[in-house]
């Protein structure tokens, strides 16, 4: 498989970030870490990890002078672009948490889950889960139909356009495990952490 000239994990302090990058260098992907306007600018494909606080991730990208930015890669210049949990939660108008505008890329609001029993279903929802595939995509190539994914989360993300589904997954009721919409991809696992399913998502990904 040939190697991608140039993958930027976006640097904002939020993130899985070595996880992230070890295991797109097992794919001998070429890539690299910054926060720096040139490179994001020059990258071929763009991946904004995460774990935290969705407010103060906004708050990290604002002081970075990231969002402009990230918006005319994304937005206007069209990079594949993948968010990794917090990171894809990032991409939608607002989040319960901390009472923030994201980024705006998809109609969507991230809200706390719910569950009904609370014996049964702990939140965060942390651990292996399966997902469903919603819609064909490039990502889910030689995904099997229920692969299941690593999970640690306590916000999940509504998408008011189903259009924009990619994956659903099961935790007391249905949530959004996965997004789609032209070039950007969001999963709300972690592929990173998810052995050799994740690393095939990853596989997949380098080769949009």
């Amino acid at each position: 498989m040939a190697a991608v000239q140039n993958i930027v994990i976006i640097n904002y302090d939020m993130g899985n970030i070595n996880s992230v990058k070890k295991q797109l260098e097992r794919l001998e992907a070429n890539v690299m870490v910054s926060a720096e306007a040139a490179d994001i600018l020059n990258a071929d494909k763009l991946i904004l990890p995460g774990v935290g606080h969705f407010k103060k991730a906004m708050e990290n990208l604002q002081e970075l002078k990231l969002i402009d930015v990230l918006n005319e890669a994304v937005l206007v210049q069209k990079k594949p672009t993948l968010g990794i949990c917090l990171g894809m939660q990032l991409m939608a108008r607002f989040s319960e948490e901390g009472g923030v505008n994201g980024l705006g890329w998809f109609d969507a609001e991230v809200v706390k889950m719910k569950v009904e029993d609370s014996l049964r279903f702990k939140i965060p929802h942390v651990g292996w889960n399966s997902i469903r595939q919603l819609k064909n995509s490039e990502l889910n190539l030689n995904l099997i139909e229920e692969s299941s994914f690593y999970f640690v989360h306590s916000y999940k993300f509504v998408a008011n356009d189903v259009k924009d589904i990619l994956h659903s997954t099961n935790y007391s009721t249905d949530f959004t495990s996965a997004i789609s919409k032209e070039n950007i991809f969001g999963v709300q696992y972690h592929p990173e952490k998810s052995q050799d399913i994740g690393l095939q998502l990853f596989r997949n990904f380098i080769s949009i």
